[in-house]
């Protein structure tokens, strides 16, 4: 069932491109670039097999997708140091902190609308 949460999502963003390209007068959408951070509740996998479905009888049908994802990246407040909380499970790699404040990773965000 999780694949309907990213398809409700991706028809979301479709609506909110083909608004865009409406107010800017564009007739062909080339690429859409979207950022998702690696803490998100996104699964980048399941937008990309949402996302022919969700294009399909809209602008945006041939429109390739492009998906970067946003490292969740957290500065330790013992040390100060940046690290990856995922691939070092929420502990500080440099002082075994747990303390620690998020500095990205949880992004959802249209990033680009590259048009003809």
């Amino acid at each position: 069932m999780k694949k309907l949460h990213e398809l409700g999502v991706v028809i979301e963003v479709v609506k909110t491109v083909e608004n865009v390209a409406v107010e800017n007068d564009l007739s062909k959408i080339e690429k859409l670039v979207l950022q998702i951070g690696e803490l998100s509740s996104m699964i980048p996998k399941y937008i990309e097999a949402c996302y022919p479905a969700a294009v399909d009888n809209t602008i945006l049908e041939d429109t390739k997708l492009e998906i970067e994802v946003i490292p969740g990246n957290a500065m330790c407040k013992s040390c100060n140091k940046v690290f990856n909380i995922k691939e070092n499970n929420g502990t500080c790699p440099h002082c075994d902190s747990k303390a620690w404040e998020l500095l990205s990773g949880k992004e959802f965000v249209i990033k680009e609308i590259v048009a003809y």
